[in-house]
């Protein structure tokens, strides 16, 4: 029969546990302060405005990788929230004057809210059917943002201009130059993964795991389903919005033409290349978005061309990386790390 472990082994190995999440935390802001303090030094004016797009779309990826990664949910509107919340951002700042950080929190609560509403299917929807619907809900959001299209500094409840100059966005006093804007990002964006990532080493993360292995084991165990389903819809909610605020401040207005139902099918499939389980994928899948069609151009090749390889690498992940590119990269530092600690061993 076998021995139980004791009491002190136990707090040994939690011990140890607190003490890897505590690293890999650690590890994760210093790679996004280094970020920070790195692209805006060796980029050009173009390349920082490309990098600070890019990253905005990582806070929105975030949220795809929570509800994927955490409890297996494809939900295609992401880009759409992410489109709410540049309006609310731009909505508010033109209509009230409000400092940018009130903008940006504002269209985090909102598309939350609406996340929230879209991500009540998946209380009876799963897989397919879940994906379908929220593609609808994503062409329903392409069509009237096509009519309505995103406020620029008119009057009324659009505020719309006619007729005259269309108003930018506002940015923050401490970022008005795109260097610093870019720092700007970075910094939301490792308070957004440090979000979730707090939120996956709590109850909620416990609660999350156990729904994806099932429904049923879950209420077993007293999870109340409904309710941190709803919370996961609306974190990635909140995700989508605060990257569409950020994303409205880099570039001063939006075009209704740039939210199409696509664009969440691409946000979704990037992010599963990107990889869902790590904090490191939602980044790369900000830049395979905006860098890599940049990167084509800058060549002088046909952007488009950058389907073709996403498409290349979607069908690479899912039948033999499924962790991503973040779990690849992952497992070949672990076997450096490996080599070097039995080099170094005497």
């Amino acid at each position: 029969m076998a021995t139980p472990p004791s009491i002190d082994a136990l707090q040994i190995a939690l011990d140890r546990v607190r003490r890897e999440r505590l690293r890999s935390l650690l590890v994760m802001l210093g790679t996004l302060l280094v970020l920070g303090a790195v692209l805006p030094w060796l980029a050009n004016a173009y390349w920082t405005k490309t990098f600070s797009s890019a990253l905005a779309l990582s806070v929105a990826a975030a949220g795809v990788g929570l509800l994927y990664g955490q409890l297996g949910l494809v939900s295609l509107c992401q880009f759409a929230l992410l489109g709410v919340g540049g309006w609310v951002a731009l909505r508010i700042s033109h209509g009230s004057g409000l400092p940018f950080e009130l903008c940006v929190l504002a269209a985090g609560l909102v598309s939350a809210l609406v996340g929230m509403l879209a991500g009540l299917p998946a209380l009876r929807l799963k897989g397919l059917y879940l994906a379908l619907v929220t593609l609808m809900l994503a062409g329903g959001f392409q069509v009237v943002i096509t009519v309505v299209g995103f406020p620029d500094g008119g009057p009324g409840w659009l505020g719309r201009v006619e007729g005259s100059e269309r108003l930018l966005m506002a940015r923050p006093a401490v970022a008005t130059s795109d260097s610093a804007y870019l720092r700007y990002v970075v910094l939301w964006l490792a308070a957004v993964l440090a979000l979730i990532e707090l939120h996956r080493r709590t109850r909620a993360g416990r609660s999350w795991a156990l729904i994806r292995r099932g429904e049923a084991a879950a209420l077993g165990a007293g999870v109340n389903v409904l309710l941190y389903q709803t919370w996961a819809f609306a974190l990635a909610g909140f995700c989508a919005g605060v990257g569409g605020a950020l994303l409205a401040g880099g570039v001063g207005q939006l075009d209704g033409r740039a939210f199409g139902a696509s664009e969440s099918v691409m946000l979704f499939a990037l992010s599963v290349v990107g990889g869902v389980h790590h904090w490191l994928g939602a980044i790369i899948a900000g830049l395979l978005l905006r860098a890599v069609p940049s990167l084509l151009t800058d060549f002088n090749v046909n952007g488009f061309l950058a389907m073709v390889f996403f498409g290349a690498a979607l069908l690479h992940a899912l039948i033999t990386a499924q962790e991503g590119v973040a779990g690849q990269v992952l497992s070949l530092l672990h076997r450096v790390r490996a080599r070097w600690t039995a080099g170094s061993a005497p």
